[in-house]
């Protein structure tokens, strides 16, 4: 053999070897990069899941934040009515006439004043409080109107006058004017 054949023998596994070391690269390579693609689909749609249970999340917390507000404006809303419906009774009140006045006087001081020794009004109802009472008058409240009583000692005292019958009232019924103005 010459050298010739010799050296291109050589050259020919050597050839033969480093084709074969391509393939083999070639297909760690591709192993690789198709466990990559693998790899970048699954966090993708690990973050794409995440990504959708966020925005699920943070859209319910906004429609609950929505419904919470809404309530808190149509019950200021609610109280603000009931308030205005409270001024209107009492407005209602100090507007009696004389003759309304003068038949709820009756009705209290006739009811409750057994009770006491000593009577109190408005200034506006004195003279008709002295004139339907038997009761020593003892001055002058700041009310709408109505009738306080006391005993001799001031140990007790009953408060008939129509502003804490009508704050009374109100408490009681609450709901039930609520439920009648707001279904």
């Amino acid at each position: 053999m010459g050298l010739e054949t010799v050296v291109k023998d050589i050259m020919d596994a050597a050839q033969s070897e480093v084709s074969k070391l391509d393939s083999e690269a070639d297909a760690e390579v591709s192993l690789i990069l198709d466990e990559a693609k693998q790899n970048a689909k699954r966090i993708m749609g690990e973050r794409l899941a995440k990504a959708e249970d966020d925005i699920k999340k943070i859209k319910q917390q906004e429609i609950s934040s929505a419904n919470l507000e809404v309530k808190r404006t149509l019950l200021n809303a609610r109280k603000e009515i009931l308030e205005k419906v409270y001024v209107q009774a009492v407005e209602t009140i100090s507007t009696f006439s004389p003759e309304k006045n003068e038949e709820l006087l009756k009705e209290l001081i006739s009811n409750n004043e057994a009770s006491g020794t000593k009577i109190y009004s408005n200034a506006d109802s004195e003279e008709l409080v002295k004139k339907l009472s038997s009761l020593e008058y003892a001055g002058n409240i700041n009310c709408l109107g109505g009738v306080v009583i006391e005993n001799e000692d001031g140990t007790i005292r009953l408060d008939y006058t129509y502003d804490v019958i009508l704050k009374s009232v109100n408490e009681r019924l609450l709901k039930q004017t609520s439920d009648i103005l707001f279904g």
